[in-house]
Formats: structure tokens, C-alpha cells, sequence
């Protein structure tokens, strides 16, 4: 097991970001999750000691939004996800992290920018798409396979449908507790897994219910155009944060 200060320094307000995020907001800022524990140990065991924290929130959060989720989507963002999930376990090895985040942070931008063209959180709902959501799914089961980073592209997706704030974080918890489930045969194939990491993931796990349940009382407390407002904003420093990785690893 990890003893390390520093590592638990990084890791507790990880945790606990990624607990809002992901309970009040559906994902967002609990992208930085990941790059943050990162700064202790390799990329590959911060993502692996995770997954169980993200898995206990994944129970967290599906008590708390229960029965609320959009039906008309759910199914076909699953498919796209765990599709997704084989494409990032066949290629886990092959993909430039680096070249992971600079895309996703340049989709993300670009994103919020063409929408603020439209009007932003005042532009018109768009009309669900079957291939739009496979595909956006599909991104998103790839890259949160790779470093837990599928919420920028299902937020690609899902924020134009301008969903009931709490429908939209409701499927998205849904999504990821599937997605996140899925994920762990591969990462035992792989090799993330050994008893160290799950360990860790022990000690750090009861800071999961306190970060879901802190989200869940902002979520409920903002107005839906406050909510939405929010959602644009940590997409763009999400967005930002990805290109800024993406272009320092590259250099490197």
C-alpha cells in the first residue's frame, strides 16, 4: 500500500473534486482526478487505484438519482460506451496520452465556443441523434478507459439537449457506473490491479459518498440556468487544462 504524504496530499482533494463533480455535476472537473494523483505515481496506477473510489461513487450516486434519468438515450449511450471500452482496451498500449488530451481538450473548446455562437446557455435545445450519441459514447467509453476521461465527450452530447438539470446528471451517472464497471475485467487484463493499488483505493473509498453527496446538495440548490452556466465553465477549464497537458507531453 501507498504510504507516501505527498501521494495522499494529491489524492484526498482528488477524490473529493471528482465526488462533486460527478454527484452535483455529472462529471467535469473530476477529469482532474486522474492528472492530479498523477503527480505521485505513474499515470497507469493513478488511474487504476481510482477506479474502485469511482465505483463507490457510482453506488453513491445511483441511490441519489434513482429513476431519474432520459430513457430515450440511455441504451444507445451505453452501447456506444462499452464499444468504446473494447476500442480503448485493444489500443490501451498504442495511444499517446499526451495526444488523448490535447484532442479532447480542442473538442472541448471548440465545443463551447460554437455554442456561445448560438447563444450559450440561451441557444435553442438540439433534438437528440442516434448517431451523434453513439458516437460521442463511443469517445467517451474509450477515453475514460484510458485515463477516466470520458466526461468532456458525453458532455459533447448531452449539455445541447438542455435536459432537466437533474435528468442529465441522473444519465449520466448511470453511464459511467456501467462504463466504470465494465472497465474492470480489462484492467485486470491489463495489469493495473495488484494488491497494493486496491489497497490504497480502500483508504481513500469512504471520501467517495461525502464528495457524491456535497454535489448532490449544490446540484439541488442551483437554478437550471445556473446549473447549465456552471457546466459550460468547468467544461471550458476542463477543455483548457486537457489542451495544456496534451501540449506540455507532447514537447516533452
Amino acid at each position: 500500500m501507498i504510504t507516501d504524504p505527498l501521494f495522499f496530499a494529491a489524492a484526498v482533494p482528488a477524490v473529493l473534486v471528482m465526488g462533486v463533480s460527478k454527484g452535483g455535476f455529472g462529471s467535469g472537473l473530476g477529469l482532474m482526478a486522474t492528472p492530479l494523483v498523477a503527480l505521485t505515481v505513474p499515470t497507469p496506477q493513478a488511474a487504476a487505484i481510482l477506479l474502485p473510489i469511482l465505483m463507490v461513487m457510482d453506488v453513491t450516486g445511483l441511490f441519489a438519482y434513482r429513476g431519474t434519468f432520459h430513457r430515450g438515450n440511455l441504451l444507445l449511450l451505453l452501447a456506444g460506451g462499452v464499444t468504446g471500452i473494447a476500442l480503448g482496451t485493444l489500443t490501451f498500449r498504442h495511444f499517446s496520452e499526451a495526444g488523448i488530451r490535447l484532442l479532447l481538450g480542442a473538442m472541448a473548446i471548440t465545443f463551447v465556443v460554437h455554442r456561445l455562437r448560438l447563444g450559450g446557455t440561451k441557444a435553442p435545445a438540439v433534438a437528440p441523434s442516434r448517431p451523434r450519441g453513439f458516437f460521442w459514447s463511443t469517445v467517451a467509453g474509450l477515453t475514460s478507459t484510458i485515463s477516466h476521461a470520458g466526461g468532456p465527450p458525453l458532455n459533447v452530447y448531452l449539455l445541447p439537449l438542455k435536459l432537466d438539470k437533474a435528468v442529465l446528471v441522473g444519465t449520466t451517472v448511470i453511464f459511467f457506473a456501467v462504463i466504470n464497471a465494465a472497465k474492470v475485467v480489462p484492467y485486470f487484463w491489463l495489469g493495473l490491479f495488484d494488491a497494493g493499488n486496491l489497497l490504497t483505493s480502500l483508504v481513500l473509498a469512504p471520501l467517495a459518498p461525502v464528495g457524491i453527496v456535497l454535489g448532490v446538495w449544490l446540484m439541488r440548490r442551483l437554478s437550471q440556468e445556473v446549473f447549465y452556466r456552471v457546466a459550460y465553465a468547468m467544461l471550458v477549464i476542463v477543455g483548457a487544462k486537457l489542451l495544456w497537458d496534451g501540449a506540455r507531453g507532447l514537447a516533452a
